[in-house]
């Protein structure tokens, strides 16, 4: 089978002025896409590496068109709007190219954090209660305050639609109005977009990935981040300094995380819900915060169908680590359950 890989490299990202340091963190390092093409090509199909943009010089539709693949392999997050991990699904689909994870509808929901916390809700998913400011001078909405007018419970206040934990750490946890507003305010002035404030849920957080498609899913053991061993810098928070500067040495978990029985098939049955409920296929992670003032009530932040596919340092990768699953094995299924939902022979000419 002919597979093009395509992803998003930080070294071919756009720079233009008044951009945020962190603008690219959610983009790929070359290693990425080289161990996937790696991996495929064990495998026995013929994979090469695209950068997923249809600028000058990369050119992706006539490169695909002169390629003629037989499946891709995507991990593109592009670069600009809202629905922009959307846009290489909807160029593959109008070049009728199957592609490996979510489609178009799941990958543009999935970014766009409140729509989905919409969904959960309407499916009757646990989430937590939240506000979407467009300017820092909105109202609060009553359920967020208190009979004084204040805030009824800690908030935490991150970009709309960002990966990465852009715009997360200690100061996204606000306790007033006015601290609500100024960090409402500097958001905006950065990220340019929505911004979403939420009820923080205090306590444990864990991340569930999975692989496949309904019904036929393999759960990865959970991961739980062992916030007390980073002290009080990061105030419980998955920061994004912890995911982009930090390595692999420093990084704390338990992978499986210390969880009863029950608690585990609580999450696997809230993820698999999650997945089903914002049409993704393939590959995901969902993540929980368990409310530590609430006998660890599991309450859902988000889903990302695009996890990060670094091998032995990504979440979904430490997953499957510790599953028995190299990343050979991970990514392998990946495209093993792509291909079954495509319909496609395994072993297409090349």
């Amino acid at each position: 089978m002919r597979i093009a890989v395509l992803a998003n490299l930080k070294t071919n990202a756009p720079k233009y002025e008044g951009m945020s340091a962190d603008r690219w963190d959610d983009l790929d390092n070359p290693r990425t896409p080289d161990a996937i093409v790696g991996v495929l090509q064990r495998m026995g199909h013929e994979a090469t590496f695209f950068e997923a943009s249809i600028l000058p010089p990369f050119n992706l539709i006539d490169r695909l068109r002169e390629y003629k693949p037989d499946l891709c392999f995507n991990i593109a997050e592009s670069h600009f709007g809202d629905a922009r991990e959307a846009q290489i699904p909807a160029i593959l689909e109008m070049l009728q190219i199957p592609y490996t994870g979510s489609r178009m509808l799941g990958l543009a929901l999935a970014l766009d954090k409140a729509m989905t916390k919409r969904v959960l809700k309407t499916y009757g998913l646990p989430t937590p209660e939240f506000q979407l400011f467009e300017s820092a001078d909105e109202p609060v909405n009553a359920e967020l305050l208190n009979e004084d007018g204040e805030l009824r419970y800690p908030l935490f206040v991150k970009p709309n639609a960002e990966g990465t934990s852009m715009g997360a750490n200690a100061d996204s946890i606000v306790r007033t109005v006015a601290e609500l507003r100024a960090r409402v305010e500097g958001h905006l002035s950065r990220y340019n977009q929505p911004i979403l404030v939420e009820r923080y849920i205090a306590g444990r957080e864990v991340m569930v990935g999975l692989v496949g498609n309904m019904p036929d899913v393999t759960f990865m053991p959970i991961l739980e981040l062992d916030h007390a061993a980073y002290g009080e810098n990061h105030s419980g928070v998955y920061t994004n300094e912890m995911k982009t500067l930090y390595g692999l040495d420093q990084y704390r978990y338990h992978c499986p995380a210390l969880l009863s029985e029950a608690q585990t098939r609580e999450l696997q049955h809230l993820a698999a819900e999650t997945f089903r409920a914002t049409a993704c296929f393939d590959v995901s992670r969902i993540d929980f915060r368990l409310d530590a003032n609430d006998n660890d009530k599991p309450y859902i932040l988000e889903i990302n169908p695009l996890p990060g596919l670094n091998p032995g340092y990504s979440d979904l990768c430490l997953q499957a680590l510790a599953l028995g699953w190299e990343h050979d094995r991970l990514v392998a299924a990946i495209v093993e359950a792509a291909i079954v939902r495509h319909g496609l022979p395994e072993t297409a000419p090349v």
